[in-house]
């Protein structure tokens, strides 16, 4: 799997508290459609990054989901605090000095932006994780496209609802197909 971005790239969204010889702090946030590959991405270069001397943290939205965010649903309000709580967690990983690699559907770009105002938008890299539709349902290890179709579940971005596509900060990962 390539590299999503380089380290010289990484340094430079750094925040300028960074030690000047050592890694940089800063929050690459991935977002697309479930099964895009956004956490296998993630954990790729966060063992890129870790084998170059950045202290990272891979950031899981699925995760999450399963401790400090069981509460919320998925409806768009629910989905905001989900980003809203995952950008603060981000935002004292970067703060401790760490590469934070959040990996999270966020399918709504002004939650995506407060997100990046939450961490600091110097040390935040928005990267659009673009998987073809058709792919992502080949893929579908949690079954959530086969449940859209059947019916049983509303909230799945892009099948039922528009996803929002990036913005100008972010960058685009075109997926190759990989399963």
């Amino acid at each position: 799997m390539p590299l999503l971005l380089s380290f010289r790239q990484a340094r430079r969204c750094c925040r300028r508290s960074a030690p000047r010889d050592g890694p940089c702090a800063c929050c690459i946030w991935l977002t697309g459609l479930s099964a895009s590959g956004k956490t296998s991405l993630a954990h790729a270069l966060e063992r890129a990054l870790h084998q170059r001397g950045c202290h990272t943290y891979a950031l899981d939205g699925d995760n999450l989901r399963k401790g400090l965010n069981a509460d919320l649903g998925f409806s768009a309000e629910a989905r905001a605090e989900n980003i809203r709580r995952m950008a603060h967690v981000a935002r004292l990983m970067v703060d401790a000095g760490l590469v934070v690699i959040v990996s999270a559907i966020s399918p709504f770009a002004a939650d995506r932006a407060t997100g990046a105002g939450l961490v600091c938008a110097r040390a935040f890299v928005e990267v659009f994780v673009d998987t073809p539709l058709a792919v992502c349902e080949a893929r579908d290890p949690k079954g959530l496209y086969a449940r859209a179709r059947r019916g049983e579940l509303r909230e799945l971005y892009r099948y039922r609802h528009p996803y929002e596509r990036r913005c100008s900060r972010s960058c685009i990962f075109r997926a190759k197909i990989w399963r």
